[in-house]
């Protein structure tokens, strides 16, 4: 059995049979209540009924300041040098907050993030050794639970560090147009899912909530933040991916490439934040089904995408598909797999 993440806080063990669940999107001025009217359990396998959405501002959280809701997170301050972290059960795909929520999701999100962290412990990250019962009492802290962490307030570096170690995605759709992703040239004739040469670090802008990032070049990267910083992520980014990689293969899991997000504390110093390495982040393939030339299964929200985009069609645009039931079930089995994988009980 891998080792627990010190920081963990999964200690949610009541069943979920007949139980309510609800959970919030924002969105202009207002957040979406969404109900899960019920959850079945049998042998951890979760069964979704029911959903339902509703548009109502709502706030699991009033005992702290909001001071930020992101696709996935809302952020609420605690002083000039922490805040808390509360990954919620949000699902954002094509940057774009989707109208159902995935049950458990920011728990899942939170517990394998902290599992890296823990495995990562040589690159600094934004954790705190404070626990949440220390500002957190009542609902508030039975729902803030395993899925919020306390943490360092940083400065935010406005990139996001995308590492590729395998051709897919966006990345092979720019290759087969240019042969290159991010002007980074690769060896002709590659097949999508393939793996490349070597691990490259391909930066993006780091879009606001409806828009959508941008992939950009290394020197576009350097004028938007210096050479020395854009040099001193892509070194640490490309080292993360390739120790987390390891291990993950271990596990029968492929990461075919991933999204780091960075900040500078008060002395300067590069530190790891939000999450790493979780199925909103990266994309993880099963060993076992990998076959290149195709596009493998996937343990994250690519399968998602994939009924969005290819199933009905959906040009990114309002009004936004609802996601059935049967989707929503397996898109809670793939994020539950990798907890099952990486051994976080």
């Amino acid at each position: 059995m891998t080792k627990k993440p010190q920081n963990n806080m999964y200690n949610n063990n009541k069943s979920h049979n007949d139980e309510s669940i609800t959970t919030t999107s924002t969105g202009d001025n207002y957040m979406q209540n969404i109900h899960i009217d019920k959850i079945n359990t049998n042998n951890n396998n979760i069964c979704v009924e029911n959903v339902t959405v509703d548009n109502f501002h709502i706030d699991n959280i009033k005992s702290l300041p909001r001071i930020y809701s992101g696709k996935v997170r809302d952020l609420y301050n605690i002083d000039d040098k922490k805040m808390l972290m509360v990954a919620s059960d949000r699902l954002s795909t094509f940057d774009i907050i989707l109208n159902q929520a995935i049950p458990k999701k920011g728990i899942y999100l939170t517990q394998i993030s902290l599992f890296w962290f823990n495995y990562l412990n040589d690159i600094k990250n934004h954790l705190t050794n404070y626990k949440l019962e220390d500002f957190l009492t009542g609902t508030e802290l039975e729902y803030a639970q395993g899925r919020a962490v306390i943490v360092n307030k940083l400065k935010p570096v406005p990139i996001e560090a995308i590492v590729r170690g395998y051709l897919a995605g966006s990345g092979y759709k720019d290759y087969l147009k240019h042969g290159a992703i991010c002007g980074i040239s690769l060896p002709p004739h590659l097949r999508n899912a393939e793996k490349l040469p070597y691990p490259i670090f391909t930066p993006s802008t780091k879009a606001q909530i409806g828009d959508h990032d941008e992939n950009i070049t290394m020197q576009q990267c350097k004028n938007i933040i210096g050479a020395q910083l854009t040099e001193q992520i892509q070194q640490t980014a490309i080292e993360i991916y390739q120790k987390a990689s390891e291990l993950a293969l271990k596990k029968g899991i492929i990461i075919a490439d991933t999204k780091f997000e960075f900040g500078l504390n008060d002395d300067g110093e590069l530190v790891l934040m939000d999450e790493v390495l979780t199925p909103d982040s990266s994309r993880f393939w099963n060993q076992d089904e990998y076959i290149v030339g195709t596009n493998p299964p996937s343990f994250d929200k690519q399968f998602v995408r994939d009924y969005l985009e290819l199933e009905l069609c959906w040009n990114k645009q309002p009004p936004i598909p609802d996601l059935p039931a049967a989707i929503i079930q397996k898109t809670v089995d793939k994020y539950y797999e990798i907890i099952k994988r990486l051994g976080i009980e």
